[in-house]
């Protein structure tokens, strides 16, 4: 596996991991979280294309700045690691606030060079007053959660905590297992968390999300916790997106040989 950084800012590099030949595929993590999470991704499709994974801005080994800690800059970012790389005809493929950063790359630059798109368990708005909709919680639970966790170390820790068991892995953890992962988030300080926790939850990528399905090769994969919701919502303001049901939020990790096999059969497709 090469690794490498790549400046997309004055004093800002990402860092990047690449293995394999063929059709790039570029993995985006989500929020706070690493390029190490999607180790059976990179295993398993590093056989058959080029894998690209990034720890975006001011996660894991990247640089941590103070600015740019958005998704219109993650967008941007990407648009820069895709050029300097030299990569054609992508697979894009974001998890949870990776899937904005995929969204704000469409928005600024088009799908002229996308050749298909894998949608992690993410709504392209997460909020709204509308009930029915597909969104990342209530208000009043997502505002205690910048006002009251992201506050520090503990509150950040104690968050992410309560979402890996909870949200995001169905089965039971070991010890070992849940102190990676936590770890992982906590690569990311508390006041940059707290930056990108609200610049993910005021986005609003529905019109790009029905406008890339439109023209681009879609999958969406979303978790059963909210899937009655998602299925409706999906098929309701992009219908053209594949969709497939799985695990929870990080189903890609918990059950990578079934995620894998989806997503295979999916670029097989195109």
């Amino acid at each position: 596996m090469k690794e490498s950084y790549v400046e997309v800012d004055s004093g800002a590099e990402l860092f990047v991991q690449e293995s394999g030949e063929g059709d790039p595929i570029v993995f985006i993590p989500g929020f706070t979280f690493t390029t190490e999470v999607f180790s059976k991704q990179v295993e398993f499709f590093s056989k058959t294309n080029r894998v690209v994974v990034i720890d975006p801005r001011s996660h894991g080994r990247s640089t941590t700045v103070l600015h740019g800690n958005d998704y219109v800059t993650h967008g941007t970012d990407l648009a820069s690691v895709i050029r300097q790389l030299n990569l054609k005809n992508v697979t894009l493929a974001g998890w949870s606030f990776g899937c904005l950063t995929v969204w704000e790359y469409f928005k600024q630059f088009g799908g002229s060079n996308i050749k298909s798109m894998v949608m992690i368990d993410m709504p392209p708005k997460s909020l709204s007053v509308n009930e029915n909709d597909w969104v990342e919680g209530e208000l009043d639970d997502i505002a205690a959660i910048y006002t009251t966790n992201l506050r520090d170390p503990k509150g950040q820790r104690a968050f992410i905590t309560d979402y890996i068991t909870q949200v995001m892995v169905q089965r039971e953890l070991l010890p070992e297992e849940l102190t990676w992962l936590v770890e992982q988030s906590l690569k990311t300080p508390y006041y940059v968390a707290a930056n990108l926790f609200a610049s993910g939850m005021f986005s609003d990528y529905r019109e790009e999300a029905e406008a890339a399905s439109k023209s681009i090769p879609t999958l969406t994969v979303v978790a059963e916790h909210w899937a009655d919701t998602a299925l409706g919502y999906i098929n309701e303001h992009y219908p053209e997106s594949q969709v497939e049901v799985l695990g929870g939020h990080m189903m890609f990790w918990e059950y990578g040989e079934q995620f894998n096999a989806v997503v295979d059969r999916f670029l097989q497709g195109q």
